[in-house]
């Protein structure tokens, strides 16, 4: 990779990690962020490694950032394990297409999620302990948040970042 494009990486996934923090900080504002039922507006980004590898690490970090705000040492192992996983995951997917839309690639998230963090409440969070179906309810109460986020508002925040072509490098002709 060229010193440049290395450059480019780096910013692009700086950009990509503060944009996911501070989307993430703007859901806690609601009650959205942490917890067994979360919206977090952020998630919509997890679509972003279809566009750029530098999504991984952006993500990942901002994830990792995002976490410190739920004061739970958990939470940030776990839920940028599960960002990490999802994000090389939908990088994975980003070819296979279903009437243009990368449908599959917006999967991971919340599957992903859905086991590690589903798993993770379930084990340390439960006032009674853990629980297969404690387990199956959470992973379905954090499933559904990211099926919302990452397809309702994720499919409409790919066709704009794909419309006005975002992350298409522009070529100098000196």
């Amino acid at each position: 990779m060229a010193r440049k494009s290395k450059i480019q990486f780096i910013i692009t996934g700086a950009l990509i990690a503060a944009a996911y923090a501070g989307l993430t900080y703007l859901s806690n504002v609601f009650g959205l962020a942490y917890g067994p039922i979360q919206l977090r507006v952020s998630e919509v980004l997890t679509i972003l490694p279809v566009f750029t590898p530098a999504a991984i690490p952006g993500l990942t970090v901002g994830c990792f950032i995002a976490n410190i705000g739920s004061f739970n040492a958990v939470d940030l192992i776990f839920g940028t394990a599960a960002t990490l996983i999802a994000a090389i995951l939908t990088y994975l997917f980003r070819k296979i297409r279903f009437k243009g839309l990368p449908l599959l690639s917006l999967l991971p998230p919340v599957l992903v999620n859905a086991i590690i963090i589903g798993f993770e409440i379930a084990w340390f969070f439960l006032p009674e302990g853990y629980s297969f179906w404690g387990f199956v309810i959470s992973g379905l109460e954090v499933g559904l948040g990211q099926l919302i986020v990452c397809y309702v508002f994720g499919i409409p925040f790919y066709l704009a970042v794909k419309k006005y072509r975002i992350f298409e490098r522009k070529h100098n002709s000196k």
